[in-house]
């Protein structure tokens, strides 16, 4: 499995998905090309049916592409067979959903130590770096409680410290707001903000809301299954919050 010699780590080439009900076929991302540089923060906005989570799910290797490919660090996913996809996964990409998806039967600390576990990596899990996760996140205190024991923000951060905890090279995050009021958006999206700044991590985030869309320093609108324009985030590089000062606990 050797990488081609690829600039962005992330490159969506002509990337089609069509669904097929019966005899009706319905294009859910039509010829989608664009790539992403490492260490960038790329949004894609889009409104509802504007095939935003299809193509997420392209570039995760969740789903296969009708037509055009994907490639991950030069790794084009469809050459690669279901074991070595998910490999690619595991060592390469974290995601972050819209819905928290922690064990309710573990721990906060519990939830991420079975994600670094399961990532099949040889050496032991990093203490010093997950300390540092939890102090980035403000979880420290919140580490030894169960999910219905944490806010919806709280489980949020705790679902952003499980997809960084194997420093994956890329982050991908599937309207991580889109269950929070606006306090815990703001906190989530100044965590993600963080990650991609401080930890050198690749992140795309696909959003409904322009407003979160917006500190990212690249936005790609979407609409009908395709990229209709883009632009520059006007609050990239912009911090939500003063300079060390801790995120609002909620």
């Amino acid at each position: 499995m050797q990488p081609e010699t690829s600039s962005p780590i992330i490159l969506a080439d002509n990337l089609t998905k069509v669904y097929s009900t019966g005899r009706i076929e319905v294009p859910a991302v039509r010829g989608v090309s664009f790539g992403v540089d490492t260490g960038e923060f790329v949004a894609i906005v889009g409104p509802s049916g504007s095939g935003k989570s299809t193509l997420f799910y392209l570039l995760g290797g969740l789903t296969r592409a009708t037509r055009g490919r994907v490639l991950i660090d030069g790794i084009d996913f469809a050459s690669l067979d279901d074991g070595e996809r998910t490999r690619l996964r595991k060592h390469r990409i974290g995601f972050v959903f819209q819905k928290f998806n922690l064990l309710p039967t573990l721990s906060a600390m519990g939830n991420i130590e079975i994600a670094y576990e399961v990532s099949g990596r040889k050496e032991p899990l990093d203490r010093a770096y997950l300390d540092h996760l939890s102090d980035m996140l403000s979880i420290q205190g919140r580490l030894k409680h169960r999910p219905s024991e944490l806010s919806g923000g709280e489980q949020q951060r705790v679902a952003i410290a499980r997809a960084l905890i194997t420093r994956p090279a890329i982050v991908l995050a599937d309207e991580p707001t889109g269950n929070l009021d606006t306090k815990n958006s703001d906190a989530v999206l100044q965590m993600l903000q963080r990650s991609n700044r401080e930890l050198g991590q690749t992140t795309l985030m696909i959003t409904h809301n322009p407003e979160a869309a917006s500190i990212a320093g690249r936005i790609l609108y979407m609409r009908d299954g395709e990229i209709v324009r883009e632009e520059k985030g006007s609050r990239a590089g912009e911090s939500l919050a003063a300079p060390n000062a801790a995120p609002t606990v909620v």
